[in-house]
């Protein structure tokens, strides 16, 4: 007698089966409090273990983690989820294991889409408005729409998002076409009043009509006011990092096939001869208010513009950090996610080799230190259409597995690109382009999603506190002195300030003084919290000053930490860890070694949770509670959060 078959219950959102189709249930709102460790449940946490055993990759979890509110889960109670956090329904096919999704069924059928429905109610807070209609306002009217305006503008930092025929409580009724573009009109004339540019980024059918999803962007009256992104691009080794950055920071020329973008990107000459990084590389890409690439201005042209030309003319710039692909490099790498404070990750895996094993390192790095992901799949011009397949079968498999929980999103339409760039900042969903750095192909979708970006920050909420700048490099330009770089995180950093350098190797802080700032290679009187830029020092040696030192602003002088205690989770380690192990830590723009003093149990395995005591072992450094960090030997084994400073200088 033959095996009965057994009923499969459907699969659960965000699992890691294949695809879970929507329902047209109303969107629910997510538990706006992130879990700490102590939410992580053993059951949870041990399937995250097993799967960073069974698959050679770290738990990427822990802290905000253990697959989304594990406490809930572990009491079966109804917690309302963060999936409808994307302002649509995220669906899936209904399909078995991820990894049995037939290839044939092609791209769109084996990876998240997105399906437009009604929206959430209108948020008061937020940078997004809803008006179903904007047609002939009083001139009364016009005033407090203009004022409402400037409202919006503010919460998202100079950039707002209007939905056009979409009624207050999110349903989208639609207007007739004549109506919507009388509304446009209004909407122009609004946002000319505040110097703003408006750009229609999606119009589609609603219920009864016409929806419109429209960004409004206002042209900054000075360097102060520029949107400011920061985008890590990471990934392994020959997977096409150097060469995407080449061709969106470039002219708008193309790749030849055989290095001409990367060749712009490249810092060192050993890397044009090896053809890859190993130092982080720094370019930037500048929008206009009306959307367009300020960088293709020269477009045909061999000579690209200067940082001072883009930043000049753009009201958004995003800079990337080109990180080292190979694991010698891995240092690096892990410096320029914690050290550049980016906002987001843009993890590039060539179509043709596959998801490797720097590739997971690098995705766990960034999920650990709660850094959104965008994923771009590169050289299909040269991948055959089946090997294609399996790659993004596999990475949506690691993403949907049970250490990750997030929901990979195929992009294929200018409405799945909105409403992917208003959600990703929730952690929640991971878009996936697919693009060809020589053909051109998906390269307009991935400008026009850059362009629809947000910072995750809001730094506004920094600016009026005392001043802090972490140094992540040094120069000594000839004729100029000694000159740091690094990134503006809190209060703001203006010429002739008398600010404290340090901490030195006995755990002092000098006093020193700015004699100029540049910001994107242009001079300014002063850096803001989110900026990052170079600062020139009167009268202090190069030799004295180190990555990992700070310049702050205080009444008194600052104090070094030589020791403080965290609440760490191991990730991935082959043996125990006891008292006195010595790993590498990587908090910011610090980096060094420490000494395990104390444990609250006896020896941590993978997947263990503890209270550590660490003590730096050659110098003092300047950390504050709250931060993340991430330790390694060699590669990544665990991270956690400072809990507790325990002894200073």
């Amino acid at each position: 007698m033959g095996k009965q078959h057994q009923r499969r219950s459907p699969p659960r959102h965000g699992g890691g089966g294949g695809v879970v189709m929507a329902a047209s249930a109303p969107p629910r709102q997510e538990d706006a409090r992130h879990a700490g460790l102590g939410d992580v449940a053993p059951r949870e946490l041990g399937a995250a273990t097993k799967l960073a055993q069974t698959q050679s990759i770290p738990i990427p979890g822990v802290l905000d983690v253990a697959a989304s509110r594990a406490g809930a889960v572990e009491h079966a109670t109804s917690v309302e989820s963060a999936d409808s956090m994307l302002n649509a329904k995220l669906c899936m096919q209904a399909a078995d294991d991820a990894a049995q999704i037939n290839p044939a069924r092609g791209l769109a059928e084996s990876v998240a889409s997105l399906v437009l429905d009604d929206l959430p109610v209108e948020d008061d807070e937020g940078s997004v408005e809803y008006k179903w209609s904007l047609v002939n306002p009083s001139p009364e009217r016009l005033v407090e729409l203009v004022t409402q305006m400037q409202f919006r503008l503010m919460e998202g930092n100079g950039e707002c998002i209007y939905e056009l025929g979409v009624e207050d409580n999110g349903r989208k009724r639609g207007l007739p076409e004549l109506d919507l573009q009388a509304s446009l009109d209004t909407l122009r004339t609004m946002a000319a009043q505040l110097s703003s540019e408006v750009m229609v980024l999606s119009d589609m059918r609603g219920h009864e009509g016409r929806v419109a999803t429209v960004m409004v962007r206002r042209t900054p009256a000075s360097l102060e006011e520029r949107v400011d992104l920061r985008v890590a691009v990471a990934g392994n080794v020959d997977s096409g990092k150097s060469t995407l950055v080449g061709v969106l920071t470039g002219t708008g020329t193309l790749d030849n096939g055989r290095g001409l973008a990367r060749a712009a990107v490249f810092s060192h000459r050993h890397e044009l001869e090896s053809g890859r990084t190993s130092a982080v590389s720094t370019q930037i890409m500048g929008f206009s208010a009306a959307g367009g690439v300020v960088n293709y201005t020269n477009s045909g042209s061999v000579r690209a513009l200067n940082w001072s030309d883009v930043v000049e003319h753009s009201s958004k710039i995003v800079t990337f950090y080109d990180l080292a692909g190979h694991e010698r490099y891995l240092k690096t790498t892990m410096f320029g996610l914690t050290a550049c404070v980016p906002d987001y990750c843009m993890l590039v895996i060539a179509a043709n080799n596959g998801v490797l094993r720097m590739t997971k390192e690098h995705l766990c790095i960034a999920l650990a230190l709660k850094v959104p992901v965008f994923v771009v799949i590169t050289k299909l011009d040269i991948c055959p259409e089946n090997i294609r397949e399996q790659t993004l079968t596999h990475i949506q498999k690691i993403l949907k597995s049970p250490g990750a929980r997030k929901i990979p999103v195929l992009v294929r339409s200018k409405e799945d690109l909105s409403m992917c760039a208003q959600n990703i900042v929730n952690d929640r969903i991971v878009p996936i382009f697919a693009i060809s750095n020589v053909t051109g192909e998906g390269l307009d979708d991935l400008r026009l999603f850059m362009n629809l970006l947000h910072p995750r920050r809001n730094w506004a909420e920094v600016k009026s506190n005392a001043c802090e700048f972490s140094i992540d490099d040094i120069f000594a330009p000839v004729g100029v002195g000694t000159v740091v770089a690094g990134t503006v995180v809190s209060g703001c950093m203006t010429v002739n300030d008398d600010v404290w350098l340090g901490p030195d190797s006995a755990g002092h802080f000098t006093k020193v003084h700015v004699k100029s700032i540049h910001y994107k290679r242009c001079a300014v009187k002063r850096l803001v919290a989110g900026q990052s830029g170079s600062l020139a020092l009167k009268k202090i040696k190069r030799s004295s000053i180190r990555k990992g030192m700070y310049l702050l602003e205080s009444a008194t002088k600052p104090g070094a930490v030589r020791e403080f205690s965290a609440e760490v989770l191991i990730l991935v380690h082959a043996t125990s860890i006891r008292e006195n192990y010595q790993p590498i830590i990587h908090v910011e723009t610090v980096r060094q070694a420490a000494q395990v003093v104390g444990i609250d149990k006896d020896v941590l395995r993978t997947g263990d949770r503890a209270n550590i005591h660490f003590r730096f072992m050659y110098q003092p450094e300047y950390i504050k509670v709250g931060s993340r960090f991430i330790f390694r030997e060699g590669r990544t084994k665990g991270l956690g959060i400072i809990k507790e400073i325990l002894q200073t200088v």
